[in-house]
């Protein structure tokens, strides 16, 4: 009769956790989805007004999302600006780098010290309480996604060399 108790214990234990893994969010959008469409509107006279990803349909684009307090998507978004750039056969890879922010002006000083290309980087100054955040589900941490034509992710967290390959092969 003890062990019964117990068997019993462990299995509403078991049971209970089993529900607690299926509401923890799933980390982002995975390789094969379709990338939800969004609009940014820029902060600054330099940029463009607003940016649509739908306008971009036809190009791979390569959405990098950061903030300037989270150091490693600080240096990805970086590293991936300085490859697309030094890049020749980037005509037809888009970067679109989005920032969370809160202040413009930390991101405007960030984007200058990390050399951005500011045509193609944008701020979302609501940060982790912006639709975009929650859109593309990012609560489980910053990442990178590289889109083909149709807007279907064929990649997600590319480092620069990754990102250099690809736009060999897109070429």
């Amino acid at each position: 009769m003890k062990h019964v108790k117990w068997i019993f214990v462990v299995l509403l234990i078991s049971s209970l956790t089993s529900f607690v893994e299926k509401d923890k969010p799933t980390g982002g959008l995975n390789v094969g989805d379709i990338a939800p469409d969004f609009k940014i509107k820029a902060m600054s006279t330099e940029q463009q007004p607003t940016q649509n990803l739908s306008k971009m349909k036809g190009k791979y684009v390569l959405l990098s999302f950061w903030a300037s307090y989270d150091a490693q998507s600080r240096m990805q978004n970086a590293s991936l600006s300085n490859a697309l750039r030094s890049t020749s056969q980037n005509n037809n890879v888009e970067m679109v780098s989005v920032s969370f922010d809160e202040y413009q002006s930390i991101f405007e000083e960030t984007i200058r010290k990390d050399q951005i290309v500011t045509p193609t980087c944008f701020v979302e100054t609501k940060g982790e309480s912006s639709g975009l955040f929650k859109k593309y589900r990012l609560n489980r941490g910053f990442t990178n996604y590289l889109l083909d034509g149709n807007g279907v992710i064929i990649a997600k967290n590319i480092s620069a060399a990754d990102l250099s390959a690809y736009v060999s092969e897109i070429g």
